[in-house]
């Protein structure tokens, strides 16, 4: 079968993946209030620095830089952005609201107009080029004042502020956004709980105790906004959201085989199948049995679970992991907040993240095998150091060359009988890296002169991708 036979479905959501933290700026502008993120210091050693004891979540400026204060300032300069996603001719712009601009500290009994209008402005400005907006309500930043006063995800308590907050959005947004998601790669707690749960584990503390009770009141909240979504906005779909990658072994040695499929179920599939399929699942008992968890579970919590289950799975994908049993001996290879034995087979990022296209075949097809529910891949793209030309031109090949490895993977996924809503890149434009804090680590379409250090005038230029791209969506996917 010839490659233009096989067809993305009519309607594919085509567009690009950006969040609220990594872009806005305007931290303190419109009544916001601090988030986590607010407090994340630039630099590769950003991870490492919210590890050491007794960080605090203080805004430090002699010591730190904090270049998410400024974003690529998306607050004041959205038109002209949205303008450029328009000319690629998006179809759809997955983006994050910040719960601080709606609830400053998180407490609050009422929502803060000032943010409630900037994104009825975002929104209307989307609408105008007929972009649908995919929006995560909750993208890595927490309001700080529930991380220092309640501890984050750990207390029951947030699992209030956080309903109050999705029935203020889905209120006000009801006529302008149909596509939802909760929690940004929920999963990723497992390794990283400080982005997605708002806490650190402590020395006294019992990581995973602490990490699966804050896990069980995001599944409660998940459904909550569902079930409110549902009935605010009929018609509107909602979805939980998952980083995946998938694992294997690092040879057919069984010990080897069975370590992977261990790891696997725990970190690719248990938040899918609360979230999707509405309990937990059978696997998880054995492990909370041998790790001592022990969950405080409250009378309604797994009705509420069951009877709410998300619409569909968005997912992130950039990269597979290769998992041994013993790794004594053997060189290892970083990820997006993973770390896995380096597979022979496989090339690398600038970032060292190992690039593996028919893993994403494989993911789309093992999620559809499992749970039978549309999915979108919402995040997809390659983080590198890119070249402005002496006239002025981006020739970003090797990120067209990635894009299109993968978007071939979707397309025989399809093909395969997965059942695949839409594909928004990240990060369509240039923003502040996640892991690492850095604008030097580039994934968009286009280009942002802002750097490392602070210096550059915040000007747009188009890559050579930008341009690919559109013919991407131009032709729903048979231009590679």
């Amino acid at each position: 079968m010839n490659k233009v036979d096989k067809k993305f479905p009519e309607g594919f959501l085509w567009g690009g993946a950006t969040a609220a933290n990594q872009m806005e700026g305007g931290f303190n502008e419109g009544n916001k209030g601090l988030n986590i993120a607010d407090v994340l210091p630039g630099g590769k050693e950003r991870l490492k620095v919210l590890k050491e004891p007794g960080f605090t979540f203080e805004i430090d400026n002699e010591k730190y830089t904090y270049p998410n204060h400024e974003g690529i300032d998306f607050y004041h300069r959205y038109k002209e952005d949205i303008a450029l996603f328009a000319e690629m001719g998006f179809k759809a712009y997955r983006m994050s609201i910040a719960w601080t601009r709606i609830f400053p500290e998180g407490t609050e009994l009422e929502a803060n107009e000032e943010g409630l209008a900037f994104y009825d402005r975002v929104f209307d400005e989307l609408h105008k080029y007929g972009i649908e907006p995919v929006v995560t309500i909750s993208h890595y930043e927490m309001p700080l004042n529930l991380v220092k006063e309640y501890g984050g995800w750990r207390s029951r308590e947030v699992i209030t502020f956080f309903e109050r907050y999705v029935n203020a959005i889905f209120n006000r947004y009801k006529g302008k956004v149909k596509y939802w998601m909760t929690f940004n790669e929920i999963n990723s707690a497992f390794h990283f709980p400080i982005m997605s749960m708002g806490f650190s584990i402590q020395k006294e503390e019992d990581k995973y105790q602490s990490i699966f009770q804050a896990f069980h009141h995001q599944f409660v909240a998940s459904s909550i906004a569902v079930k409110a979504c549902h009935e605010i906005i009929p018609g509107a779909q909602i979805g939980c959201m998952l980083l995946s990658a998938p694992v294997y072994s690092y040879d057919s040695n069984p010990e080897n085989v069975m370590y992977a499929l261990q790891e696997e179920r725990l970190f690719n599939y248990f938040c899918g199948d609360v979230q999707v399929r509405g309990k937990y699942p059978a696997f998880i008992k054995r492990y909370f049995k041998e790790n001592n968890i022990t969950l405080d579970i409250q009378e309604g919590d797994l009705k509420l679970i069951k009877e709410h289950p998300v619409d569909y799975i968005a997912l992130s994908y950039y990269m597979s992991l290769t998992q041994k049993k013993d790794k004594t001996g053997l060189e290892t290879t970083p990820g997006n907040l993973l770390e896995g034995v380096k597979n022979p087979f496989l090339k690398a990022s600038d970032w060292g993240w190992e690039i593996d296209p028919t893993g994403l075949r494989i993911t789309l097809n093992k999620l559809y095998d499992r749970y039978q529910v549309p999915l979108f891949v919402v995040e997809n793209g390659l983080g590198a150091y890119d070249k402005v030309e002496e006239d002025g031109s981006i020739q970003d090949d090797y990120r067209i060359d990635y894009l299109r490895s993968h978007i071939e993977a979707m397309r025989e996924a399809v093909e395969d009988g997965v059942e695949l809503m839409g594909y928004t890149s990240w990060g369509c434009i240039d923003l502040v890296s996640a892991s690492t804090g850095e604008f030097s680590k580039r994934y968009g379409f286009i280009y942002i002169d802002k750097h490392d250090d602070g210096s550059g005038t915040m000007e747009r230029k188009k890559k050579k991708s930008f341009y690919w791209y559109k013919e991407v969506i131009k032709s729903n996917g048979e231009i590679l």
